[in-house]
């Protein structure tokens, strides 16, 4: 049953499947700390749920806006 939603794409999936941006506080670079900050100012939310593909582009983003930032 697919009962979840990306809030990016908007895809429909599998609740198990759920990704959010706390799978960041896992990444030794940039930090959580860094990480929360910057998705506060796309206004994305903890606990925002993404599929697997949108969060994978949220993190190469996330990395070279930091990369840029240093």
């Amino acid at each position: 049953m697919k009962n979840a939603q990306c809030t990016k794409c908007l895809k429909k999936f599998q609740e198990k499947e759920i990704f959010t941006i706390q799978q960041f506080q896992y990444r030794q670079v940039p930090s959580y700390k860094w990480s929360i900050e910057f998705f506060k100012k796309l206004e994305i939310d903890e606990w925002d749920s993404f599929c697997e593909n949108c969060l994978m582009e949220y993190s190469e983003q996330s990395k070279k806006k930091w990369e840029e930032s240093k």
